[in-house]
């Protein structure tokens, strides 16, 4: 596509603010030895170093399963798992060895690689690996010896973030080393998760056979607070085949700020899931991705963009500036990287214990997603903390949905008082009510 497609140069600009979010922050990005066999691999080591060039801090974490059982089988040895965790004995560990050496050198090899007319050319990336992981043995469980299968025991912080801080990317292997000079075979999420927590990564990236995390019903997860995805978990609501769960949650309750999942299989995923505003698979965060609050004055500029449209079209009446300015407290948002893409307000009639809801807009990008409801949950709970027993909204083209969320159909005889002065029969508008305590 040609930069002059202005669809192109409208993506360009629009990834500006997470290039600049994303200059110096330190990511884990944990794959399979899946995703190394897959034909889109060499493509998304292509976006990695691009990642490096803008000024991202890189961790990647390869795993080897399917390299390690393939050697075993050469030798017509038979994997052996308990718990899907592998019994590492002697033989097993030729193998790991053999397997995460050859797997090392390939990363290393697709990294270093800069033809002309590629899309690596002049890239000069240096990646860093070695004894950076302390391991220890898994010993005997419930009976079963794992014999050279480990856990990480910690993490070479300093040693990592120097090379880091060199700018380098850090490559770290499924295998792990012990003071007395042995070498386990790891867990590549072990690896990823204990690595995400101990540098106090910003973001842990999970590379999986999926697009993310779904429901029973079928339904992509896009972005799920902690708390959301443990009550969904606990009542068997989530599809967790192929996914990576257990590296994200573990690492976003030890601090990190974000996990992301996303399918290895799409041209492009890691681009979209860092650099679009609508991502490209599932996250799972501590706070909420998109912040519904009360508004502030610093708001001001974003409301007016956000209805001037719709001012434009007639659906709303026009406010001043100066107007806003005065009624900002009254206003809910809802914000998504720093950008506010929903708003309301709510005007109080305490006297007739009713309220206004009003002003009530959502971008036209992000429509559909429950974001209207978001609002005016947290309208009605503003107005049943101030006394007041119902809310009403006048409307001329979303009446429809309003009687969706339980409000009736009113005459201009239900408004308070002051506001049935103020109508503007030139508008024309519907009146809706809504009873806050049912009978």
């Amino acid at each position: 596509m040609a930069l002059s497609d202005p669809d192109s140069i409208r993506l360009f600009r629009s990834s500006a603010p997470y290039i600049n979010a994303h200059r110096g922050k330190t990511f884990v990005i944990m794959f399979g030895g899946e995703a190394i066999e897959d034909p889109n691999f060499p493509r998304i080591i292509q976006d990695i170093a691009l990642m490096n060039s803008l000024g991202v801090r890189l961790i990647l974490v390869h795993g080897a399963r399917p390299q390690i059982d393939h050697r075993l089988k050469l030798r017509n040895k038979e994997s052996k798992f308990v718990n899907d965790i592998r019994i590492t004995d002697k033989e097993s560990l030729e193998c790991v060895k053999d397997a995460a050496g050859s797997l090392r050198s390939q990363i290393e090899a697709l990294l270093t690689m800069g033809l002309p007319n590629s899309p690596m050319h002049g890239s000069q990336i240096r990646v860093c690996s070695g004894n950076l992981v302390v391991a220890r043995p898994i010993g005997v469980k419930e009976g079963t010896d794992f014999e050279h299968t480990g856990l990480v025991r910690r993490v070479d912080v300093q040693g990592i973030n120097d090379h880091l801080s060199d700018g380098s990317i850090v490559l770290l292997s499924p295998m792990g080393y012990s003071p007395t000079g042995e070498v386990f075979n790891l867990s590549h999420e072990d690896v990823a998760t204990q690595a995400a927590i101990a540098m106090k990564a910003d973001k842990i990236i999970t590379l999986s056979e999926r697009d993310g995390i779904f429901n029973r019903a079928g339904k992509l997860l896009r972005t799920t607070e902690l708390n959301v995805l443990r009550k969904e978990l606990a009542e068997d609501n989530i599809d967790a085949e192929g996914t990576c769960l257990t590296a994200m949650i573990s690492s976003v309750e030890e601090g990190v700020t974000r996990a992301h999942c996303i399918n290895y299989h799409t041209d492009g995923v890691l681009l979209r899931e860092l650099f679009t505003r609508d991502g490209a698979g599932s996250l799972v965060l501590q706070n909420h991705y998109e912040q519904l609050r009360t508004a502030t004055i610093d708001d001001v500029g974003g409301i007016l963009k956000l209805i001037k449209p719709l001012e434009e079209s007639g659906a709303l009446v026009k406010r001043s500036r100066e107007r806003l300015e005065n009624e900002i407290g009254l206003f809910t948002v809802i914000v998504r990287d720093g950008m506010i893409i929903a708003c309301a307000a709510l005007y109080m009639y305490r006297n007739d214990g009713c309220g206004e809801l009003a002003c009530v807009a959502t971008h036209h990008e992000y429509r559909g997603g429950n974001r209207g409801e978001r609002l005016l949950d947290e309208i009605r709970k503003k107005a049943i903390l101030s006394g007041l027993d119902r809310i009403f909204v006048l409307t001329t083209v979303t009446g429809h949905w309003f009687l969706e969320q339980g409000f009736v159909e009113e005459t201009l005889d239900a408004l308070p008082s002051a506001k049935k002065e103020m109508y503007n029969f030139t508008r024309n508008s519907k009146v809706f009510m809504l009873s806050l305590f049912p009978r």
